[in-house]
């Protein structure tokens, strides 16, 4: 049996009734509709074995209302935190270097940022790298040298000759 057979159907008849019955257990239409929406794209993927239940919207209720229940909880546990520990301290605004350096990342092509943000800040070798990121040693050190020589005059230096001969 097809996945999607009968479920469109099933959708369109139960979601305005789920999520009524979700808006007035909880009292946010928003979290009702999220908690809905999660609770039928597990439907979805399990659509075989719960289209064959006597009630699969009783299914999605139940399995849509304990979304909407963890989401209480979190909630709750973090205002116990909040008076636990107090508000978090307050960070200042990031550095003119600091918003440079993004500001350079950014005009980079992804793969030269990923080595660069992976080896300059992360701490990790051309090794790692490799083989975190699947491609040879050698691309990696390409993209680092083209990264480098890219974000030089972004960032307003010039490279020592030894990097921009890479």
């Amino acid at each position: 049996m097809d996945r999607d057979e009968g479920f469109e159907e099933f959708y369109r008849a139960t979601r305005h009734r789920v999520v009524t019955v979700l808006y007035a257990l909880g009292g946010d239409l928003y979290e009702a509709q999220d908690a809905a929406q999660e609770a039928y794209v597990r439907a979805w993927q399990r659509w075989q074995r719960i289209s064959e239940y006597d009630d699969p919207e009783a299914w999605v209720r139940v399995v849509s209302h304990r979304l909407l229940q963890n989401r209480w909880r979190k909630i709750r546990n973090g205002i116990t935190a909040h008076r636990r520990h107090g508000p978090a301290t307050a960070v200042g605004p990031p550095s003119e270097n600091t918003v440079a350096l993004v500001g350079a990342l950014r005009r980079l092509p992804r793969e030269q940022r990923e080595a660069i943000v992976l080896y300059h800040l992360a701490d990790l070798s051309v090794a790692d790298i490799a083989t975190q990121t699947g491609v040879p040693v050698g691309t990696v050190k390409a993209r680092l040298a083209r990264g480098r020589q890219a974000m030089a005059p972004l960032l307003g230096t010039t490279l020592p000759e030894e990097v921009s001969n890479a």
